[in-house]
């Protein structure tokens, strides 16, 4: 699409400098023909390096756009690339059916189905009621249970297991904002890798990204009834229990531990071998290697101490 068209479609006024735009991208990921914003004055190094051809900011951020890069000011940029989202949507079912390519060794229920020019590997068990959605990689010795859902686009490495019900790839919960209340839906064009030997537990949920992708590295095991954001990375080997509930774009090491019930604010980082206590509440990031508790969250030997001294002076 022309950049003038999708202004005009999005009611922001035209620029002199037009080109074909492919993609909206994150700042540190934009190439020349991709659309990026940014929101925060945190970002401003991202904006200064950019490759993007064009980027939504406010007057503020104008003398941070790169010379190479086309300013398109407006007052809110998150909303205008809500709006712009829309006209880079992948289309749902493909116009043509392109066969699967399924194993022979792969053994697949009747009951199940299978999208188009999806791949499914050696030795793999897909049962009654799955839906593999299109362009889907399954690597090889995968066991998929009944009722799983699997969007789109999605990457699953070898000797995954997914238990029943659990949904892979639906978009995240994302919207901008309007002044009169309205929730303008943010597109989710990326998708989900599961790297090899994760296994995801019954009644899942793991969101495709914005742009890019989800990401749960090998060797992680998540429970059952756990939330995994849009964006969000799972370092290697980590564990998430029962009820985790990850938020958007959270960053996590190898080797992380998260107790029931615990969960992230959106945009941190947790360090590499940290440990997050049942009912932890994570606002903001984190070193590894320690572990963690309570809300608002400190390390859990300190939290434990506060606890006894409180129950001391209620009796």
């Amino acid at each position: 699409m022309k950049l003038n068209i999708l202004l005009k479609k999005i009611g922001l006024n035209t620029v002199e400098k037009d080109m074909d735009v492919n993609s909206i991208k994150d700042l540190p990921h934009a190439s020349q023909n991709d659309i990026s914003f940014i929101t925060s004055k945190k970002y401003i190094e991202d904006l200064k390096d950019t490759k993007a051809g064009a980027v939504f900011v406010t007057k503020d951020f104008l003398n941070f756009v790169p010379k190479d890069s086309v300013a398109l000011q407006c007052d809110n940029p998150y909303l205008y690339m809500a709006y712009a989202s829309k006209y880079f949507k992948k289309d749902l079912l493909s116009k043509k059916f392109v066969k699967p390519d399924i194993d022979t060794s792969a053994r697949v229920s009747d009951k199940a189905v299978v999208g188009s020019n999806s791949k499914i590997g050696k030795n793999c068990t897909i049962l009654p009621g799955a839906v593999i959605g299109e362009n889907v990689i399954i690597g090889n010795e995968c066991t998929i249970y009944p009722n799983v859902t699997i969007y789109n686009d999605t990457i699953v490495g070898d000797n995954c297991i997914i238990h029943a019900g659990s949904v892979i790839g639906s978009d995240g919960f994302g919207y901008a904002h309007m002044q009169d209340g309205r929730h303008i839906k943010i597109y989710h064009n990326g998708n989900v890798v599961l790297e090899d030997d994760v296994e995801i537990g019954a009644n899942c949920t793991v969101d495709r990204a914005v742009f890019g992708s989800t990401i749960i590295k090998k060797g992680s095991k998540i429970d059952n009834l756990v939330q995994i954001g849009h964006n969000c990375i799972i370092g290697e080997n980590s564990i998430l229990v029962s009820q985790v509930g990850l938020s958007g774009s959270s960053e996590l090491g190898r080797n992380v531990v998260m107790g029931g019930q615990s969960a992230t604010a959106g945009h941190l980082k947790i360090g590499d071998f940290a440990t997050i206590a049942a009912r932890g509440g994570v606002t903001k990031s984190i070193e590894g290697g320690k572990v963690y508790g309570g809300f608002p969250l400190t390390l859990q030997k300190e939290w434990l101490k506060l606890q006894a001294k409180i129950s001391k002076l209620i009796k």
